[in-house]
């Protein structure tokens, strides 16, 4: 056989079988989006579970903005008595509850405080709501706490001598010149413990509160597909913060543009 004849054949069939290896490629392709749709329509469409997850996404965001308010109340009051001190300089007793309020929070895992409030302190209480939100606005307030404290701390101490210079009060001056100064120092951590909280709420199904993640893994327990509905609703919680984080971007910005004026 020629040599230029035993090319010919020899090409021919490489390109008869890439031809064929595409064609399987491209089935299987195929195949594979099919069965993917096939996950994602049984996962969140069909049997309308989407309003399954659209009631947990509620539960999750009525968690999380409960617990926001409250602990930025706690966090403040507490970083304002940690802060006090007597005139000779020496902490005060209630800088050092707030104190160990702070270690004592910071230093347990959010799990055990909401299993302590549900089975223990609140085991009463028959509204889950109201025990998960005391335990994660009680615990985030401990954070927020740290946050509102070192925001103060880095107002420049002559802005208090400056004010009572001008006949203000502790408070006063607190009021109409330090906080102003210190928001801006706060409001970039504060969003980021926002951020964090509403991650934070998905363990809220140990109580058996039906949360975005808790629906996720009943879906995940009939549909025995343990990837597809964990996989929405980690896309769900990103949106959600994407969209806070966004929001804090553009606040900070025009607090910077104030500042420039």
């Amino acid at each position: 056989m020629p040599f230029s004849s035993f090319c010919y054949i020899k090409v021919g069939n490489i390109y008869s079988l890439t031809n064929r290896t595409l064609y399987f490629h491209k089935k299987g392709i195929g195949n594979n989006m099919q069965n993917i749709w096939q996950h994602i329509y049984a996962a969140f469409i069909e049997a309308d579970r989407w309003k399954l997850y659209l009631k947990g996404l509620g539960v999750t965001l009525e968690v999380s903005f409960f617990a926001a308010l409250l602990g930025i109340l706690i966090g403040t009051i507490a970083a304002f008595l940690k802060l006090s001190t007597r005139k000779n300089g020496s902490k005060t007793i209630a800088s050092r509850i707030a104190s160990a309020y702070i270690d004592i929070i910071r230093g347990t895992p959010t799990t055990v405080q909401l299993l302590i409030m549900w089975s223990g302190i609140l085991a009463t209480c028959k509204n889950s709501v109201l025990i998960a939100s005391l335990t994660f606005g009680i615990n985030s307030g401990a954070y927020v706490a740290e946050i509102v404290r070192a925001g103060i701390l880095a107002v420049d101490k002559g802005q208090m001598e400056a004010g009572r210079s001008l006949g203000l009060n502790k408070f006063q001056t607190m009021r109409y010149i330090i906080i102003p100064q210190a928001f801006k120092s706060i409001l970039p951590p504060l969003g980021n413990e926002f951020i964090v909280l509403i991650k934070e709420t998905s363990i809220v199904g140990y109580v058996g509160m039906s949360d975005l993640t808790r629906v996720a893994n009943q879906m995940t327990s009939k549909l025995f597909d343990v990837f597809t509905p964990l996989l929405g609703i980690a896309f769900i919680y990103f949106v959600l913060t994407k969209v806070l984080s966004i929001l804090l971007a553009k606040l900070e910005r025009r607090l910077r543009k104030s500042d420039k004026r």
